[in-house]
């Protein structure tokens, strides 16, 4: 039922997501070269007139020739938003625009959000069918019903790709893995059990029907609303949907219909089904309690009722979260690589199948981690997948593809279902999910994360969005102006922030012995260690973090990064037998690449660079990638010559003796390294593939490459994360936003940086 989490936020910080920098939340980008006149000429006149004429003469090549195969339309007219109701079509446009980023977020589908201005039923279809040559498929979305059934089932008809209706059917086919898999747990069988559904709105038809296809029968399904039980002979508040689902019972109203039920569908109001009627259920009753935002029943309260139900909801603070990005960006995948004429039940069930499978195989680490170590199997607490977990992608498109082709829908077979498989894998960058993994173990498992300049207004924001997110307990380093600030930002309750003041911490001479008795034969006084302590942030910060009073400490936002790096380490080493360095992480939609050391050693020494090579390998893998390293240079295997490359080769020579379980090679130039073509050229390369990690051979054109990627690159750019440090710490640039202060935090309290 739900698409995002129970994440705390202000109104003004989700106002400042949507409008800073560019407005909105999508842009169009150009897929081919436009650099040049004669790439203009191609793209447009006279070029663009040879497959014009190719796609009058056979329309089917408009899948060859534009972006109408991987293009999905999200239509709307806001007559249904969320749970706000009918706020007109424009007010829709935020969620169509996020429904649009869902799609390329979780599944490479491109995009792109249409408003249609009318709730006049014939109107709106007329304008959605007149757009089919534009689009492989339509999403509809946030719709009334009952004109949203009315809407679909005549674009269905008069369309000849796919429309799907997600509120009803994405919520159907989550609904339905999950029910599948409470049946397989409580040794029910479909055409066995009775189901109880409350609510009679486009998503629990939908949720009705489906499971009806799936074998449940007619006249084991009781429908309740407003009203009560929807029997036959009902008159008061009727319509031909829920005519269809009307059955013959002397139960009239929910109290009743429940007594002896197996199963409770809930799509209706909060608190609507009370423990009293869950002690009537069968034993081991199923309960999906789906009102948004919140459910008919807790499970806290539906356990305390019945310790043996299964419980599931639409939020992600609960245990079997109903979210319909597990099914609607992975079902248009598979409809569209098969260029399905529709999305039929065959296809639903498929998807509600592969999903169901999904959560009975053996979770992946990083997804128990997300569960906080609690969800480890299959079992009453995991019967639907996590949202995050990326074998969705691989598992779910499959299936519905070949539901597709075996229902006679699909016009593009796919004759090798395994290659098929490995295209899909390779569509999506894992270091995404990982790190959305990375912040539902944040939330999992909440840390301590010192914020030492926590006088910034960036910091200040970074720590309201930790703390709000559920991401841990930011603690602040500042003087008695920081309420104020927080106050004047809006926080209703300042005081509830951690601050501590290096003026009058209690900390003080605790933290003046520990470092006096650390610098003391390094020129330093006592009085002098007293002025540190007490003037500076940095300092001040580092020895919480030592004394133990916090779990990692975020910095540098005010200070250049290698003042800031010489003030931390004055209080905290490296870790023992390690080289701390830093890393930039560039994430692309299909890829990453991670460029190290670009913030701490000069000249590193070969044994140096080995280690900044085993340690960026590990952080790789922590982000979801088998690391392939290169070592680079301007010299390729030795052309031309040069008297820096030793180093480079020593490196590789220390990790051969070291027996390391990667990839590595080198010294090779960039484009060697990146460029499959050129490293063809180099059949004897070790590297079976472009590389991911990249040795840079000094900090000047480490340093200097991260900057101008960050500032003339398409990727987006994580870092740089201070690695190899005895304590978690990270230091954060001068030009650092809130957001990318979180994300170190949280990639801090997780354990995948540092």
């Amino acid at each position: 039922m739900s698409e995002g989490s129970n994440v705390k936020f202000s109104e003004k910080e989700a106002l400042l997501f949507h409008s800073h920098g560019r407005p909105g939340k999508i842009e169009i980008i150009a897929s081919k070269p436009m650099a040049t006149q004669r790439d203009l000429s191609l793209a447009y006149s006279p070029g663009v007139a040879v497959p014009v004429r190719a796609i009058a003469e056979d329309p089917a090549t408009a899948y060859d020739y534009t972006a109408k195969g991987n293009l999905v339309a999200v239509i709307s007219n806001g007559t249904a938003i969320l749970g706000l109701g009918n706020l007109g079509a424009l007010a829709s446009k935020p969620v169509m625009e996020g429904k649009a980023v869902l799609f390329k977020r979780f599944a490479d589908v491109d995009s792109i959000d249409l408003e249609v201005d009318t709730e006049d039923t014939d109107a709106f279809v007329n304008a959605v069918a007149l757009l089919e040559p534009s689009f492989g498929g339509i999403n509809l979305e946030d719709i009334k019903a009952p004109e949203c059934f009315i809407i679909e089932q005549q674009l269905r008809e008069r369309m000849n790709i796919p429309v799907f209706h997600d509120d009803q059917h994405g919520t159907a086919i989550i609904t339905a893995a999950g029910v599948i898999n409470a049946c397989h747990l409580t040794g029910r069988s479909l055409k066995d059990v009775r189901v109880v559904v409350n609510g009679a709105g486009a998503a629990a038809i939908a949720c009705t029907e489906l499971i009806k296809s799936m074998g449940v029968p007619h006249d084991h399904v009781i429908m309740c609303d407003r009203s009560g039980v929807i029997y036959q002979g009902r008159e008061a508040s009727m319509d031909q949907w829920k005519s269809a689902h009307a059955v013959k019972t002397n139960a009239r109203s929910l109290t009743e219909a429940l007594v002896g039920a197996d199963i409770f569908l809930g799509l209706s109001a909060a608190g609507a089904l009370k423990p009293e009627m869950v002690k009537d259920m069968a034993p081991s009753p199923i309960i999906f309690a789906m009102a948004n935002p919140d459910p008919e029943i807790t499970p806290p309260e539906a356990k305390a009722a019945r310790p043996d139900a299964i419980v599931a909801t639409g939020r992600s603070d609960y245990p079997n979260q109903v979210n319909n990005v597990l099914g609607f960006p992975f079902i248009f995948r598979g409809a569209l690589d098969v260029r399905a004429t529709a999305i039929n039940d065959e296809m639903k069930i498929a998807a509600a199948n592969a999903i169901a499978e999904l959560a009975r195989q053996q979770v992946p680490e990083e997804v128990a981690i997300a569960y906080g170590g609690l969800a480890h199997s299959f079992g009453p607490d995991y019967i639907i997948p996590a949202p995050f977990d990326p074998r969705l992608m691989e598992e779910v498109p499959a299936a519905v593809a070949k539901a597709a082709m075996d229902s006679g829908v699909a016009q593009k077979p796919i004759l090798d279902m395994t290659a098929y498989r490995q295209t899909l894998k390779g569509r999506l960058n894992p270091t995404t999910s990982v790190l959305t993994l990375a912040y539902e173990a944040a939330r999992a498992h909440p840390k301590r994360v010192l914020f030492a300049e926590g006088e910034e207004e960036v910091v200040l924001r970074a720590a309201i969005q930790f703390r709000d997110g559920g991401y841990g307990i930011p603690v602040l380093v500042g003087r008695d102006d920081v309420y104020d600030k927080l106050r004047a930002m809006g926080v209703d309750d300042p005081e509830s922030f951690e601050v501590h003041n290096s003026v009058n911490s209690k900390l003080v001479p605790q933290m003046v012995e520990f470092l006096y008795a650390r610098l003391q034969r390094r020129g330093y006084l006592k009085r002098e260690i007293e002025r540190m302590v007490n003037r500076d942030r940095n300092i001040f910060g580092a020895l919480m973090l030592q004394l133990g009073e916090a779990d990692a400490m975020i910095t540098g936002v005010t200070r250049t990064y290698s003042r800031t790096m010489r003030e931390v380490r004055k209080v905290i080493d490296k870790r023992a037998a390690s080289t701390a360095f830093g890393i930039h992480v560039l994430v692309g939609q299909s890829h990453t690449v991670f460029m190290a050391d670009t913030t701490v050693n000069e000249r590193p020494s070969a044994e140096e660079l080995a280690d900044i090579a085993e340690g960026t390998a590990a952080v790789a893998r922590r982000m979801g990638h088998e690391p392939r390293v290169a070592f680079l240079s301007y010299s390729t295997f030795g052309n031309p010559e040069g008297t820096w490359l030793e180093n480079l080769r020593a490196a590789v020579s220390i990790l051969d003796a070291r027996g390391v379980s990667f990839e590595y090679e080198g010294e090779m130039a960039p484009d060697v390294a990146l460029n499959a073509k050129v490293m063809a050229n180099y059949p004897f390369s070790r590297l079976s593939g472009p590389a991911n990690v990249l040795i840079m051979p000094g900090l000047q054109s480490a340093n200097l490459s991260a900057k101008l990627l960050r500032e003339l690159g398409g990727d987006s750019v994580i870092g740089p994360m201070l690695v190899g440090m005895e304590k978690p710490v990270q230091v954060a640039t001068m030009s650092s936003t809130a957001s990318e202060l979180v994300t170190l935090a949280v990639l801090a309290a997780a354990g995948i940086a540092g």
